[in-house]
């Protein structure tokens, strides 16, 4: 059973380039890259030669005569005689790249040879990616993958396009939902906030329409991130990452949700620990969320890098990272609001990040003034809160009202609800949230 991927398109698009270059794909661990990968080859190339330097390191000495095409088929030869080498037919696909990032170097002599399409693939390359940047820059195109996010989970449950158009529909004309509409996309989002986007576990929860062996299978993932951190890091620097890792649950428990080393280790300072913390997000496994200076655009070059909330990438992960009380909550009353916000928080900022949208918020100092998140415009600076239920909005009607913040017109809230808006707040059900960036770029096409 294969499940529909974005990445699916981006790959016809890249095959069907006439000037296309060798692809790297890149990604955190069990996000469905090598099988997309492969379910794209099969249908597009009569033969495939794929290596994995991990299961097959032998295949690391390829490049012992050097970068060239020639000399790397050769010494593919000698170690797989029976693979099929013929030129515009063949896809070489090399995984796992982060154990060999070396390989990246041979990508400008396959552009220029021009003979054979190339696909690398790896997980964590953030922490090695500046060398097989400085390898193969001009050379290659990139592609960042995710776990799958709602609208690909709908695809799973069977919905199609349709779908995601009615709903941007209901958006931009400000058209409530049915309580139909709402009970069962609601209901849905919630399935989704409980699995997660890893393609393994979602396939698991359709194939046998339970939620039995879920929690396993996310808590194992979880033991491999941590065995990747002590693989890949030395000693210390080992305690720091772990330590920073396994305290995000509670600190996105607390009410100020911003990020605080001394909640990690007793007298730690954060200078000690920004290492550690890029580390993981280098990685593919936290989104970090940066607090604004002032909520003001332009956006980039606005963020203190001293203020910060993290995210766990994926919020099925998170949710398997609660304690046994939390987690009986969760699944039997599907209760969210249980760690005080934090698992709607880290929903939105998940989406928004798949969506490709930066991650920012606003505290102001000595003031109850604060927002979750923030969206822009062509024109405009959109503050986006999040509500665990449909409560008030004080901090957007200050941002919204106040001529202090001149890049503010509007805000959203992101509610347990339905559409609506009031006093230039724009209320979305969370279930919307994919498709904030879409709904933004059409308030830019209305606009002009």
């Amino acid at each position: 059973m294969y499940l529909r991927r974005k990445i699916d398109a981006f790959l016809e698009e890249w095959k069907a380039s006439n000037d296309r270059k060798p692809l790297i794909i890149k990604g955190p661990r069990q996000v469905g890259k090598t099988e997309s990968i492969l379910h794209f080859a099969r249908s597009h190339y009569p033969h495939i030669l794929y290596i994995n330097f991990v299961e097959e390191p032998k295949f690391k000495q390829i490049l012992s005569d050097g970068y060239s095409e020639e000399n790397i088929l050769r010494n593919i030869s000698i170690l797989s005689p029976e693979a099929a080498l013929i030129p515009h037919e063949t896809l070489l696909v090399f995984d796992e790249i982060q154990e060999f990032p070396d390989i990246a170097t041979s990508l400008k002599f396959f552009k220029l040879k021009g003979n054979y399409d190339v696909i690398l693939s790896g997980s964590m390359l953030g922490l090695n990616y500046r060398r097989i940047e400085s390898n193969s820059v001009g050379y290659k195109e990139d592609f960042e993958m995710t776990s799958m996010d709602f609208e690909e989970f709908l695809w799973a449950k069977g919905y199609g396009e349709s779908l995601t158009t009615d709903m941007l529909s209901h958006m931009q004309s400000l058209t409530p939902f049915s309580q139909l509409e709402i009970d069962q996309y609601g209901a849905l989002f919630l399935d989704y906030c409980l699995l997660g986007g890893m393609p393994e576990i979602v396939k698991t929860y359709i194939e046998q329409g339970h939620f039995s062996q879920i929690l396993p299978k996310q808590r194992q993932l979880l033991l491999d991130y941590e065995e990747d951190i002590r693989k890949y890091l030395p000693g210390l620097e080992q305690t720091k990452v772990l330590s920073v890792f396994r305290s995000i649950p509670a600190q996105l428990a607390k009410e100020n949700k911003k990020f605080q080393i001394t909640k990690v280790a007793r007298g730690a300072r954060l200078s000690r620990y920004m290492d550690a913390i890029e580390w993981l997000n280098d990685a593919g496994m936290v989104n970090l969320c940066y607090c604004l200076n002032f909520p003001e655009l332009p956006l980039k070059g606005n963020g203190d890098r001293t203020r910060f909330k993290i995210y766990f990438k994926d919020t099925g992960l998170l949710i398997a990272s609660l304690d046994e009380e939390s987690q009986e909550d969760l699944r039997a009353n599907q209760n969210l609001g249980v760690y005080k916000g934090a698992l709607y928080e880290n929903m939105i900022a998940e989406a928004l990040f798949k969506a490709g949208l930066p991650l920012f918020y606003y505290k102001k100092e000595n003031s109850s003034l604060e927002e979750d998140f923030f969206i822009r415009s062509q024109h405009e600076l959109i503050p986006l809160e999040v509500k665990a239920g449909n409560g008030a909005a004080a901090s957007l009607r200050q941002l919204i009202k106040n001529p202090n913040y001149g890049d503010i017109h509007r805000g959203i809230k992101l509610v347990r609800g339905n559409i609506g808006c009031q006093e230039n707040i724009y209320t979305f059900p969370y279930f919307c949230a994919f498709l904030l960036k879409r709904y933004v770029r059409s308030l830019d096409a209305t606009r002009e």
